[in-house]
């Protein structure tokens, strides 16, 4: 029992985690582009910031996994130095993750955060798409039925979205709706691609990250000098950084990293709660902060995408053994017959 109830308070620590920073990163994102005074921060220089500090945090993590220095020096030189074909094959996942973190800055300079929250949630069948082409599993019909009320709940959402009255700046919710699709196209292909070069061998999750986050780093300084090189140049790589902005880089760095840890503890059931969490938690910031005004097709539409990343998360019935149930019991009726 007392094992359990650990498991239990382990798992309910993993859920409040995912939910405030997921939740939490958003509202911090979408403050730093609307309401913050003075000039504005380049978004590239911070999404390539972050790459930089996951990297550093995964080394920490494969130092303490490996146990010693010379383990280290040689994971690291078996598996990255020697390894060019490695670190190609993870370079795909980086040039999407880096495309989706760029998009995810456009998408909340013209959405609110409760809107982009529930618009983000097409990630769901997005993801459902790829692994059914790309690691060939199946979805029963409960998790088909969700993805329909998800999509459902999101073009509600989008017909006539929540307006927040405290923005002062210049939105398009056309280019925001735009962003955050390719945002949602980039998580589904890049989470499915990670995972199935992650189960093609038995190789550390944090080789993976340093070899993805190395070439991610070179994506998004790519990024840098083509998008705003000339600026940064002038005005320099930290313009326009405050407080609040270092702390959505930190949220973006450890956000990431931390999820894809403890999603090994939880089940989908316990993430969909996450994520219908963060959603509420999303709204109730963006009524507070920037005065958002909920609508019925709004309210009504966020529901439906709870509700659906709920359904979603159900096990999927084994039908097998339903099956063998039935050909036992008609077999049995046969016997007493005869």
């Amino acid at each position: 029992m007392a094992g359990e109830s650990v498991s239990m308070i382990f798992k309910l620590y993993c859920l409040s985690v995912m939910t405030l920073v997921a939740a939490t990163y958003t509202v911090a994102l979408r403050y730093t582009r609307t309401i913050s005074t003075g000039d504005m921060y380049f978004s590239t220089t911070a999404v390539c910031l972050a790459e930089v500090i996951k990297l550093i945090l995964s080394l920490g993590m494969l130092t303490k996994e490996s146990g010693s220095i010379n383990r280290l020096k040689n994971t690291i030189m078996e598996n990255i130095i020697f390894s060019p074909k490695e670190l190609l094959k993870l370079s795909v996942p980086s040039i999407v993750y880096a495309i989706q973190n760029n998009m995810a800055f456009v998408a909340l300079s013209n959405l609110d955060a409760a809107v982009y929250q529930v618009t983000y949630q097409l990630k769901i069948p997005c993801t459902a798409l790829c692994t059914v082409f790309m690691l060939n599993r199946s979805l029963g019909r409960l998790q088909w039925f969700s993805v329909f009320m998800l999509c459902s709940g999101v073009i509600l959402v989008q017909w006539k979205p929540a307006e927040a009255t405290k923005v002062q700046v210049e939105q398009n919710p056309i280019v925001g709706f735009v962003a955050v699709s390719v945002a949602v196209l980039c998580s589904g292909f890049a989470g499915v691609y990670f995972e199935k070069v992650l189960k093609s061998s038995d190789t550390s999750l944090w080789v993976r990250n340093i070899q993805m986050y190395l070439s991610g780093i070179l994506i998004t300084l790519a990024g840098v000098y083509m998008n705003d090189g000339e600026k940064i140049l002038e005005k320099g790589f930290f313009f326009g950084y405050t407080p609040w902005v270092c702390f959505v880089v930190f949220l973006a760095s450890v956000g990431g990293l931390y999820t894809s840890v403890v999603v090994k503890y939880t089940d989908n059931i316990m993430k969909g709660f996450s994520a219908a969490l963060a959603i509420v938690i999303s709204t109730i910031a963006s009524v507070v902060l920037f005065g958002l005004q909920i609508t019925i097709t709004f309210a009504t539409g966020a529901l439906l995408v709870c509700i659906s990343i709920y359904l979603y998360g159900l096990p999927k019935l084994d039908t097998s053994k339903l099956q063998d149930k039935n050909a036992n019991t008609e077999s049995k009726q046969k016997l007493i017959t005869v």
